[in-house]
This record gives C-alpha cells, structure tokens and sequence, in this order.
C-alpha cells in the first residue's frame, strides 16, 4: 500500500462502537446486563451444549444477507448510528472473523458458486457495497486474535496515513462446524465456564458482533485512545499454547514498550480467559512474566462465551468504557486459584481510576495478541 503522509503518526482514538449479543443490541445494554450480572451462557437443549446463543426470531432479519453478514451490519449500523460517524473517502473496513459463512456448509448443495459464497472477501463486499464504502476492505482471520488484530490493523493504517477513519467489525456464529472442532477436543464445558478457577472445566461457545470506529480526530473529550498493540506466535503446537507463557508476554512487553508506559501504569486487564486448563495457566505465567500479577484482571466468558472473531471486538469494547467509567467488572464463576503462578482476578464490581487498560488474546496455531488503550 502506498502510504500518503509519511511520518504523520497521529494518534488513534475510538469514536464509537458496538455490541450486539443475546444480553443486548447496543453498548449500553450490554454494559446494563453485565453491571446487573446477566449472562447469555445458558443450557441449549437442542443442540445440548451450554452457551451463548441468539434467538434469531428476536433479530431483525434481512435474508438478503446470512447470519453472519447480518451481525456485521446491524453492528456497524448502530456504530454509526450512536456516534453520528459519516463514511467517506477517507474511511476504509475490516472485518473480524474466524469461520464466516462456514455453516452454508450444512444446508447448501456444494457447487463453484457455494465456494465463492463462503469466501469471507465475498461477506466483505457485500459489506461494503450496503454501507457504500469508496475503499476496499480487507479481512483479519486468524483464529482467537482476529478481533484485537483487526484493531491493530485499523491503528497502523491511521497512523501511517493511509486512512483518517478505519471501521473494524466482527462477527462468528456457532455451527456444527465449529462445535465438531471444540468437541473433538473436549474443551467444551457442561457448566458455565470458570477462567482461572480450580475447578474450571473448559470453555462455553457465543454468538456476538461487535464494531469500534478509529478515527485521527477525536469527537469527544472522553474518547479512548488505541496507544499500541502487538502480537507474536508460540511455534508450539496447532491447538496448544505455549507452555511458558514467554511468546504471550513478549507481546504484552512490546505492547507497553510502544505504548510509552511499564506495567506500573496498568490499571486493568481484560484478559482472554477461555478456562481451559492450558490456555489459562499460560495466559497466567505471561502475566506474571510481564510483572502485571497484581493489576485486578477480569475474564467476560462467562458472560458472553467464546464469540471467537468478535471475542477480542466485544472485550476491547467492554474494556474501553471500563477506562471511561472507571469501572471493572467481575469475573464470573472463580472463586478460587487455579493456576500456578496467581493473577488478581475480580469478584465483585470494582471502582477505580483506569488511565492504561491491556487486552490481552491467544489462538490456534500459537498467535498472541496484546493491545494498550488509554484516556
């Protein structure tokens, strides 16, 4: 890509945003349910699983469009909405996902024409095309970190100048496709999950969207500001984190390193918190390796499930109104340590001043993600 102002580097703020899931269609519900300690994590009897899930009859549906692409654009409509944001020549999107339109899979007579559909470039032009975007979209999948990634993405081409706005959306709903994969590993848990506890049993799928609006200029004194973000992979194994938690922290250091800051100026984390066995004893280590034991660190999967591609969008989302509200939330179901090396996991609701918030995310194939947002 062609860079047109080099050496610009302008800082990166969020001007709006969005959360759809089955606890809320807007921000400020999702943040009213989780404040009166709702969760969407319940027992489905049909499918016999414990997660998640939209009722779809609830949705305004535009069958135009799949579940998937639908999530992507009643996200980013009320986005745009709530913030009075108007697209134009300057703003470019991305899209977060991990599977997409996978599910047409298992209703879909397989033809050329179903490859094309299920191609998620294909979900983006058609995204792009309803909201009439004049630039051409790009699409971060790569596993669990493709929502911070997106973010990430949307900060470098701001602050290098390509775009003065970057729309970021997510968006996976829960298929046989993917609940194959996580029963094949057992991961799936029969209870709602418990990140970080003892006697944690694994993790619950979710349904959810969720969009941020970057933009180099700030539309309100309060916006949060996206200060870095980094990544880095484990080479360990396709489906099993590192066992030392290093590559996570390397991320973590670079991300405060380049955000200016040390892990004394931390005020919260939102961590990835899956309540795996392996996933949280690493995540753990590489907070403590980073020296951010003691920063109070909160998991939303109990709240929300593993909402894979937009997991990294909604916990972002969450974790910048807890910076503009001075709020953390509690982390559902943990009660007691259950990884070697403690981290200050929050149990109530907690009010504190929060200048530096870090996002922290891991995935298949050994990717880490770790991204700093500031007031």
């Amino acid at each position: 890509m062609i860079v047109k102002n080099p050496g610009l580097n302008p800082d990166v703020f969020i001007v709006g945003d969005n959360i759809l899931s089955p606890i809320g269609k807007t921000t400020d519900e999702n943040l009213s349910a989780l404040k009166h300690g709702i969760s969407g994590v319940k027992k489905n009897d049909e499918i016999n699983i414990v997660a998640s899930l939209f009722e779809w009859n609830k949705i305004d549906i535009d069958k135009s469009y799949t579940k998937f692409e639908n999530l992507l654009i009643l996200s980013i409509t009320n986005a745009i909405k709530q913030s009075g944001f108007n697209i134009d020549d300057q703003t470019a999107l991305i899209i977060s996902s991990t599977k997409g339109n996978i599910s047409l899979l298992e209703t879909e007579e397989h033809t050329k024409d179903l490859n094309k559909r299920i191609a998620l470039h294909s979900s983006a032009k058609l995204v792009t095309d309803h909201f009439g975007f004049k630039t051409q979209p790009i699409v971060v999948s790569n596993a669990c970190i493709s929502g911070v990634l997106a973010i990430l993405t949307g900060m470098r081409w701001i602050k290098s100048g390509q775009y003065e706005n970057v729309i970021v959306s997510g968006a996976d709903v829960v298929s046989e496709f993917v609940l194959s994969g996580f029963k094949s590993f057992q991961a799936l848990s029969d209870t709602v999950c418990r990140p970080f506890d003892k006697d944690r049993t694994g993790l619950n799928l979710g349904e959810g969207a969720a969009t941020v609006i970057l933009s180099k200029n700030k539309k309100n004194e309060n916006d949060v500001k996206v200060s870095s973000g980094a990544i880095s992979n484990d080479a360990n194994h396709i489906s099993g984190p590192s066992r030392t938690g290093e590559e996570l922290a390397f991320a973590i250091k670079k991300a405060l390193l380049d955000a200016g800051i040390t892990a004394h100026d931390v005020g919260y984390i939102s961590a990835h918190g899956t309540a795996t066995n392996y996933n949280d004893e690493m995540e753990a280590n590489a907070i403590n390796l980073a020296g951010l034991q003691k920063v109070p660190l909160n998991s939303l999967k109990g709240y929300y499930g593993h909402t894979l591609g937009a997991a990294g969008l909604i916990e972002s989302v969450i974790a910048i109104h807890a910076i503009k509200d001075g709020v953390i939330l509690p982390s559902p179901g943990f009660t007691e340590n259950g990884v070697t090396h403690p981290v200050n996991v929050t149990t109530e609701i907690l009010n504190t001043p929060i200048k530096h918030a870090l996002k922290t995310a891991s995935g298949f194939g050994g990717c880490n993600a770790a991204m700093i947002f500031s007031k």
